[in-house]
Protein backbone atom coordinates (compact mmCIF):
# COMPACT_ATOMS: atom_id res chain seq x y z
CA UNK A 1 0.00 0.00 0.00
CA UNK A 2 1.20 3.50 -0.81
CA UNK A 3 0.07 6.50 1.26
CA UNK A 4 0.62 10.21 0.62
CA UNK A 5 0.69 12.42 3.72
CA UNK A 6 0.13 16.18 3.51
CA UNK A 7 -1.26 18.85 5.83
CA UNK A 8 -1.72 22.55 6.56
CA UNK A 9 -3.12 23.65 3.22
CA UNK A 10 -4.52 26.84 4.82
CA UNK A 11 -6.81 27.48 1.87
CA UNK A 12 -8.08 31.04 1.82
CA UNK A 13 -5.00 32.48 3.50
CA UNK A 14 -3.72 35.74 2.03
CA UNK A 15 -0.18 37.06 2.15
CA UNK A 16 -0.54 40.38 3.97
CA UNK A 17 -3.67 41.15 2.00
CA UNK A 18 -2.58 39.56 -1.29
CA UNK A 19 -4.84 36.72 -2.45
CA UNK A 20 -3.08 33.49 -3.39
CA UNK A 21 -5.91 31.39 -4.81
CA UNK A 22 -3.96 30.71 -8.02
CA UNK A 23 -0.91 29.48 -6.09
CA UNK A 24 -3.04 27.29 -3.83
CA UNK A 25 -4.79 25.81 -6.87
CA UNK A 26 -1.42 25.19 -8.52
CA UNK A 27 0.07 23.37 -5.53
CA UNK A 28 -3.01 21.17 -5.08
CA UNK A 29 -2.86 20.32 -8.77
CA UNK A 30 0.77 19.29 -8.27
CA UNK A 31 -0.23 17.06 -5.34
CA UNK A 32 -3.00 15.52 -7.47
CA UNK A 33 -0.45 14.78 -10.18
CA UNK A 34 1.81 13.06 -7.65
CA UNK A 35 -1.08 10.93 -6.42
CA UNK A 36 -1.56 9.64 -9.95
CA UNK A 37 2.08 9.31 -11.01
CA UNK A 38 3.03 7.57 -7.76
CA UNK A 39 -0.11 5.36 -7.81
CA UNK A 40 -1.12 6.34 -4.31
CA UNK A 41 -3.85 4.28 -2.61
CA UNK A 42 -4.62 6.55 0.38
CA UNK A 43 -4.34 10.31 0.85
CA UNK A 44 -4.03 11.60 4.45
CA UNK A 45 -4.60 15.32 5.08
CA UNK A 46 -3.59 15.96 8.69
CA UNK A 47 -5.51 19.14 9.47
CA UNK A 48 -5.72 22.87 8.82
CA UNK A 49 -7.35 22.46 5.44
CA UNK A 50 -8.58 26.05 5.74
CA UNK A 51 -7.00 29.12 7.26
CA UNK A 52 -10.09 29.99 9.29
CA UNK A 53 -13.27 28.42 10.58
CA UNK A 54 -15.25 30.61 8.17
CA UNK A 55 -13.32 30.31 4.90
CA UNK A 56 -14.28 32.24 1.76
CA UNK A 57 -16.45 30.44 -0.77
CA UNK A 58 -13.53 30.31 -3.22
CA UNK A 59 -11.46 28.32 -0.69
CA UNK A 60 -14.26 25.81 -0.10
CA UNK A 61 -14.79 25.43 -3.84
CA UNK A 62 -11.06 24.79 -4.30
CA UNK A 63 -11.10 22.18 -1.51
CA UNK A 64 -14.03 20.21 -2.93
CA UNK A 65 -12.76 20.43 -6.51
CA UNK A 66 -9.34 19.16 -5.39
CA UNK A 67 -10.78 16.24 -3.40
CA UNK A 68 -13.03 15.21 -6.27
CA UNK A 69 -10.03 15.12 -8.61
CA UNK A 70 -7.78 13.37 -6.10
CA UNK A 71 -10.33 10.66 -5.25
CA UNK A 72 -10.45 9.24 -8.79
CA UNK A 73 -14.18 8.83 -8.48
CA UNK A 74 -13.87 6.88 -5.25
CA UNK A 75 -11.14 4.45 -6.29
CA UNK A 76 -8.62 6.23 -4.03
CA UNK A 77 -9.32 6.60 -0.30
CA UNK A 78 -8.99 10.03 1.33
CA UNK A 79 -9.02 10.84 5.05
CA UNK A 80 -9.12 14.50 6.15
CA UNK A 81 -8.82 15.68 9.77
CA UNK A 82 -9.82 19.02 11.24
CA UNK A 83 -6.97 21.16 12.55
CA UNK A 84 -7.10 24.05 14.99
CA UNK A 85 -7.88 26.50 12.17
CA UNK A 86 -10.78 24.44 10.82
CA UNK A 87 -14.40 24.47 11.96
CA UNK A 88 -15.02 20.78 12.77
CA UNK A 89 -18.76 21.05 12.15
CA UNK A 90 -18.31 22.86 8.86
CA UNK A 91 -15.67 20.41 7.64
CA UNK A 92 -17.80 17.30 8.24
CA UNK A 93 -21.03 18.75 6.84
CA UNK A 94 -20.14 17.36 3.41
CA UNK A 95 -19.63 13.78 4.64
CA UNK A 96 -22.85 12.37 3.10
CA UNK A 97 -21.65 13.42 -0.35
CA UNK A 98 -17.94 12.91 0.29
CA UNK A 99 -18.48 9.26 1.26
CA UNK A 100 -19.59 8.50 -2.30
CA UNK A 101 -16.07 9.41 -3.42
CA UNK A 102 -14.24 7.35 -0.79
CA UNK A 103 -13.61 10.48 1.31
CA UNK A 104 -13.82 10.49 5.11
CA UNK A 105 -13.94 13.85 6.93
CA UNK A 106 -13.26 13.77 10.69
CA UNK A 107 -14.01 16.94 12.66
CA UNK A 108 -14.02 16.15 16.40
CA UNK A 109 -12.34 13.42 18.47
CA UNK A 110 -15.81 12.09 19.29
CA UNK A 111 -16.89 11.80 15.63
CA UNK A 112 -18.00 8.33 14.51
CA UNK A 113 -18.45 7.85 10.77
CA UNK A 114 -20.71 5.20 9.26
CA UNK A 115 -19.69 1.85 7.82
CA UNK A 116 -20.28 1.55 4.06
CA UNK A 117 -20.94 -1.20 1.57
CA UNK A 118 -19.48 -0.01 -1.72
CA UNK A 119 -17.59 -2.73 -3.63
CA UNK A 120 -15.37 -1.26 -6.32
CA UNK A 121 -14.90 1.96 -4.32
CA UNK A 122 -12.81 2.87 -1.29
CA UNK A 123 -15.13 2.45 1.67
CA UNK A 124 -15.24 2.19 5.45
CA UNK A 125 -15.61 -1.31 6.90
CA UNK A 126 -15.17 -0.53 10.61
CA UNK A 127 -15.64 2.72 12.53
CA UNK A 128 -15.31 4.06 16.09
CA UNK A 129 -14.69 7.55 17.52
CA UNK A 130 -11.61 8.90 15.66
CA UNK A 131 -11.08 5.51 14.05
CA UNK A 132 -11.65 4.28 10.49
CA UNK A 133 -10.77 0.99 8.81
CA UNK A 134 -10.85 1.15 5.03
CA UNK A 135 -10.98 -1.25 2.13
CA UNK A 136 -9.43 0.12 -1.07
CA UNK A 137 -9.82 -1.30 -4.60
CA UNK A 138 -6.73 -3.16 -5.76
CA UNK A 139 -5.21 -3.33 -2.27
CA UNK A 140 -5.20 -6.88 -0.81
CA UNK A 141 -5.28 -5.70 2.82
CA UNK A 142 -7.17 -3.09 4.78
CA UNK A 143 -5.81 0.06 6.42
CA UNK A 144 -6.76 1.15 9.94
CA UNK A 145 -6.40 4.88 10.64
CA UNK A 146 -6.45 6.25 14.18
CA UNK A 147 -7.63 9.63 12.91
CA UNK A 148 -7.47 12.04 15.85
CA UNK A 149 -8.46 15.62 14.90
CA UNK A 150 -7.06 18.57 16.87
CA UNK A 151 -7.67 17.46 20.49
CA UNK A 152 -7.97 20.71 22.42
CA UNK A 153 -9.71 20.72 25.79
CA UNK A 154 -12.65 22.52 24.18
CA UNK A 155 -12.99 19.94 21.41
CA UNK A 156 -12.53 17.06 23.83
CA UNK A 157 -15.13 18.78 26.05
CA UNK A 158 -12.93 18.09 29.06
CA UNK A 159 -10.97 20.02 31.66
CA UNK A 160 -7.73 18.09 31.84
CA UNK A 161 -6.08 19.87 34.76
CA UNK A 162 -7.20 22.18 37.56
CA UNK A 163 -3.60 23.24 38.15
CA UNK A 164 -2.26 26.66 37.17
CA UNK A 165 1.25 25.22 36.83
CA UNK A 166 2.20 25.02 33.14
CA UNK A 167 4.27 21.85 33.57
CA UNK A 168 1.38 20.07 35.26
CA UNK A 169 -1.01 21.28 32.57
CA UNK A 170 1.29 20.01 29.85
CA UNK A 171 1.73 16.66 31.57
CA UNK A 172 -2.03 16.26 31.97
CA UNK A 173 -2.62 17.10 28.31
CA UNK A 174 0.15 14.78 27.11
CA UNK A 175 -1.18 11.95 29.29
CA UNK A 176 -4.72 12.43 27.98
CA UNK A 177 -3.58 12.31 24.36
CA UNK A 178 -1.47 9.24 25.15
CA UNK A 179 -4.57 7.54 26.58
CA UNK A 180 -6.65 8.45 23.54
CA UNK A 181 -4.04 7.05 21.17
CA UNK A 182 -3.60 3.88 23.20
CA UNK A 183 -7.35 3.28 23.10
CA UNK A 184 -7.34 3.79 19.34
CA UNK A 185 -4.35 1.49 18.91
CA UNK A 186 -6.30 -1.26 20.67
CA UNK A 187 -8.51 -1.31 17.57
CA UNK A 188 -5.57 -1.99 15.24
CA UNK A 189 -5.47 -5.33 13.43
CA UNK A 190 -2.32 -7.38 12.71
CA UNK A 191 -3.72 -8.11 9.25
CA UNK A 192 -4.07 -4.41 8.37
CA UNK A 193 -1.77 -1.46 7.80
CA UNK A 194 -2.01 0.56 11.03
CA UNK A 195 -1.57 4.33 10.88
CA UNK A 196 -1.93 7.23 13.33
CA UNK A 197 -2.90 10.63 11.92
CA UNK A 198 -3.36 13.71 14.09
CA UNK A 199 -3.01 17.48 14.37
CA UNK A 200 -0.73 18.04 17.36
CA UNK A 201 2.27 19.96 18.62
CA UNK A 202 4.99 17.56 19.73
CA UNK A 203 7.57 18.91 22.17
CA UNK A 204 10.81 19.67 20.33
CA UNK A 205 9.21 20.38 16.96
CA UNK A 206 10.64 23.31 14.99
CA UNK A 207 8.07 26.06 14.74
CA UNK A 208 7.75 28.91 12.26
CA UNK A 209 6.52 32.39 13.15
CA UNK A 210 3.72 32.00 10.59
CA UNK A 211 2.02 29.38 12.80
CA UNK A 212 -0.29 31.60 14.79
CA UNK A 213 -0.62 30.64 17.61
CA UNK A 214 0.03 26.91 17.94
CA UNK A 215 0.07 26.74 21.71
CA UNK A 216 -0.43 28.77 24.85
CA UNK A 217 2.82 28.36 26.73
CA UNK A 218 3.52 24.64 26.62
CA UNK A 219 0.17 23.39 27.89
CA UNK A 220 -1.03 22.07 24.54
CA UNK A 221 2.08 20.08 23.70
CA UNK A 222 2.62 16.33 23.86
CA UNK A 223 5.71 14.24 24.46
CA UNK A 224 7.16 12.37 21.50
CA UNK A 225 6.61 9.02 23.19
CA UNK A 226 2.79 9.28 23.34
CA UNK A 227 2.41 7.46 20.03
CA UNK A 228 1.70 3.71 20.13
CA UNK A 229 4.48 1.35 19.08
CA UNK A 230 1.97 -0.72 17.13
CA UNK A 231 1.48 2.11 14.63
CA UNK A 232 3.56 1.71 11.49
CA UNK A 233 3.61 5.44 10.71
CA UNK A 234 2.44 8.65 12.41
CA UNK A 235 1.18 11.39 10.06
CA UNK A 236 1.14 14.80 11.75
CA UNK A 237 -0.06 18.28 10.95
CA UNK A 238 0.35 21.61 12.79
CA UNK A 239 3.96 22.64 12.12
CA UNK A 240 4.65 24.22 8.74
CA UNK A 241 8.29 23.15 8.48
CA UNK A 242 8.57 19.59 7.08
CA UNK A 243 10.40 17.51 9.69
CA UNK A 244 10.85 14.16 11.34
CA UNK A 245 9.70 13.79 14.95
CA UNK A 246 12.67 12.92 17.16
CA UNK A 247 12.16 10.51 20.04
CA UNK A 248 9.07 8.82 18.61
CA UNK A 249 9.01 5.01 18.90
CA UNK A 250 7.80 4.66 15.28
CA UNK A 251 8.40 6.69 12.07
CA UNK A 252 6.62 10.02 12.51
CA UNK A 253 6.71 13.18 10.43
CA UNK A 254 5.17 16.59 10.00
CA UNK A 255 4.40 16.93 6.30
CA UNK A 256 4.51 20.73 6.65
CA UNK A 257 2.54 23.24 4.63
CA UNK A 258 2.77 22.65 0.86
CA UNK A 259 2.91 26.41 0.26
CA UNK A 260 4.84 28.91 2.37
CA UNK A 261 2.25 30.72 4.49
CA UNK A 262 4.40 33.74 5.37
CA UNK A 263 7.89 35.20 5.09
CA UNK A 264 8.93 33.31 8.22
CA UNK A 265 8.86 30.24 5.95
CA UNK A 266 11.02 31.83 3.24
CA UNK A 267 13.62 29.37 1.99
CA UNK A 268 11.89 26.24 3.29
CA UNK A 269 11.68 23.39 0.79
CA UNK A 270 8.05 22.33 0.81
CA UNK A 271 7.19 18.67 0.29
CA UNK A 272 4.80 15.78 0.81
CA UNK A 273 5.52 12.38 2.36
CA UNK A 274 5.14 9.04 0.60
CA UNK A 275 4.86 5.89 2.72
CA UNK A 276 5.11 2.34 1.36
CA UNK A 277 3.92 -0.19 3.93
CA UNK A 278 2.35 -3.62 4.31
CA UNK A 279 0.80 -5.29 7.37
CA UNK A 280 3.39 -6.27 9.95
CA UNK A 281 6.31 -4.63 8.11
CA UNK A 282 8.35 -1.49 8.67
CA UNK A 283 7.24 1.54 6.68
CA UNK A 284 9.46 2.91 3.92
CA UNK A 285 9.18 6.70 4.20
CA UNK A 286 10.41 9.28 1.69
CA UNK A 287 9.72 12.93 0.98
CA UNK A 288 8.95 14.42 -2.43
CA UNK A 289 9.78 18.09 -3.00
CA UNK A 290 7.08 20.40 -4.33
CA UNK A 291 7.76 23.06 -6.95
CA UNK A 292 4.54 25.08 -7.09
CA UNK A 293 3.96 28.54 -5.66
CA UNK A 294 5.94 31.74 -5.82
CA UNK A 295 9.09 32.02 -3.70
CA UNK A 296 8.93 34.30 -0.65
CA UNK A 297 12.06 36.46 -0.46
CA UNK A 298 13.29 39.08 1.96
CA UNK A 299 15.36 41.99 0.66
CA UNK A 300 17.40 44.10 3.08
CA UNK A 301 18.92 47.02 1.16
CA UNK A 302 20.73 50.25 1.93
CA UNK A 303 18.39 52.77 0.37
CA UNK A 304 15.75 53.66 -2.19
CA UNK A 305 18.13 53.80 -5.16
CA UNK A 306 19.49 50.30 -4.50
CA UNK A 307 15.98 48.89 -4.01
CA UNK A 308 14.71 50.46 -7.24
CA UNK A 309 17.78 49.13 -9.03
CA UNK A 310 17.06 45.58 -7.89
CA UNK A 311 13.48 45.94 -9.13
CA UNK A 312 14.58 47.24 -12.53
CA UNK A 313 17.24 44.51 -12.84
CA UNK A 314 14.52 41.88 -12.40
CA UNK A 315 15.97 40.26 -9.28
CA UNK A 316 13.76 37.39 -8.02
CA UNK A 317 11.26 38.01 -10.82
CA UNK A 318 8.56 35.52 -9.70
CA UNK A 319 8.84 36.11 -5.96
CA UNK A 320 6.77 37.88 -3.37
CA UNK A 321 9.12 40.44 -1.77
CA UNK A 322 9.33 41.66 1.82
CA UNK A 323 11.48 44.80 1.61
CA UNK A 324 13.50 46.32 4.44
CA UNK A 325 14.95 49.73 3.57
CA UNK A 326 17.70 51.30 5.68
CA UNK A 327 17.33 55.04 5.16
CA UNK A 328 18.70 58.39 6.30
CA UNK A 329 15.38 60.15 5.64
CA UNK A 330 11.76 59.00 5.38
CA UNK A 331 10.52 57.70 2.04
CA UNK A 332 8.46 60.11 -0.02
CA UNK A 333 5.07 58.85 -1.27
CA UNK A 334 6.37 59.11 -4.83
CA UNK A 335 9.25 56.76 -3.95
CA UNK A 336 6.87 54.20 -2.48
CA UNK A 337 4.75 54.41 -5.64
CA UNK A 338 7.85 53.99 -7.80
CA UNK A 339 8.88 50.83 -5.96
CA UNK A 340 5.42 49.31 -6.17
CA UNK A 341 5.12 50.19 -9.85
CA UNK A 342 8.53 48.64 -10.59
CA UNK A 343 7.68 45.47 -8.65
CA UNK A 344 3.96 44.97 -8.00
CA UNK A 345 4.67 41.89 -5.87
CA UNK A 346 6.45 43.85 -3.15
CA UNK A 347 4.22 42.89 -0.23
CA UNK A 348 5.66 45.04 2.53
CA UNK A 349 8.01 48.01 2.68
CA UNK A 350 9.63 48.46 6.08
CA UNK A 351 11.77 51.62 6.34
CA UNK A 352 14.34 51.74 9.12
CA UNK A 353 15.68 55.14 10.13
CA UNK A 354 18.68 55.36 12.47
CA UNK A 355 16.96 57.78 14.84
CA UNK A 356 13.40 56.54 14.39
CA UNK A 357 13.35 54.41 17.52
CA UNK A 358 14.96 57.15 19.65
CA UNK A 359 12.52 59.81 18.37
CA UNK A 360 9.50 57.57 18.88
CA UNK A 361 10.62 56.65 22.39
CA UNK A 362 10.93 60.32 23.34
CA UNK A 363 7.25 60.97 22.68
CA UNK A 364 4.77 60.60 25.57
CA UNK A 365 2.75 57.35 25.32
CA UNK A 366 -0.51 59.13 24.51
CA UNK A 367 1.09 60.63 21.36
CA UNK A 368 2.70 57.43 20.11
CA UNK A 369 0.97 55.02 17.70
CA UNK A 370 -0.26 51.74 19.14
CA UNK A 371 1.97 49.72 16.80
CA UNK A 372 5.03 51.66 18.02
CA UNK A 373 4.13 50.92 21.63
CA UNK A 374 3.74 47.23 20.86
CA UNK A 375 7.04 47.14 18.94
CA UNK A 376 8.85 48.76 21.87
CA UNK A 377 7.31 46.28 24.31
CA UNK A 378 8.33 43.38 22.05
CA UNK A 379 11.90 44.68 21.73
CA UNK A 380 12.21 44.96 25.51
CA UNK A 381 10.75 41.50 26.06
CA UNK A 382 12.39 39.54 23.23
CA UNK A 383 15.41 41.58 22.17
CA UNK A 384 14.31 41.70 18.50
CA UNK A 385 11.93 43.45 16.14
CA UNK A 386 8.43 41.95 15.95
CA UNK A 387 7.62 40.02 12.79
CA UNK A 388 5.27 41.99 10.46
CA UNK A 389 2.65 39.23 10.63
CA UNK A 390 2.74 39.28 14.43
CA UNK A 391 2.27 43.06 14.41
CA UNK A 392 -0.59 42.70 11.93
CA UNK A 393 -2.28 40.08 14.12
CA UNK A 394 -1.92 42.34 17.19
CA UNK A 395 -3.61 45.21 15.36
CA UNK A 396 -6.39 42.89 14.14
CA UNK A 397 -7.02 41.69 17.69
CA UNK A 398 -7.02 45.28 18.90
CA UNK A 399 -9.64 46.20 16.31
CA UNK A 400 -11.85 43.35 17.58
CA UNK A 401 -11.79 44.73 21.17
CA UNK A 402 -14.81 47.02 21.55
CA UNK A 403 -13.41 48.42 24.79
CA UNK A 404 -10.48 50.03 22.96
CA UNK A 405 -11.30 53.36 21.24
CA UNK A 406 -10.00 53.77 17.69
CA UNK A 407 -6.44 54.98 17.70
CA UNK A 408 -6.07 54.72 21.48
CA UNK A 409 -3.42 52.70 23.24
CA UNK A 410 -4.71 49.67 25.16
Amino acid sequence: MRILHTSDWHLGRALEGRERDDEQREVLSEVAGLLDSERVDLLLVAGDVFDSGNPPASAEQLFFDALEEMSQGGRRAIVVLAGNHDSPERLVAANPLAARFGISLVGLPSDVLTVQDAPGHAHRVRCAPSFIELAIPGVPHKVAVAALPYPSEARLREVLSESSDEREQQQAYSDRVRGLLQNLAALFSPDAVNIVASHLYVVGGQESESERPIQLGGACAVAADVFPETAQYVALGHLHRPQEVAGCPVPARYAGSPLACGFAEAGQQKSVVLIDVEPGSAANVRTVALKSGRPLVRWDVAGFVEALGLCEQGKDPEAWIDLTLRLDAPLAPSQVQALRKARPRIVGIRPILPDAQRIASSLPPQRRPVDALFAEFYRRSCGAEPDPEMLKLFLELLDEDPSTPDGAAP
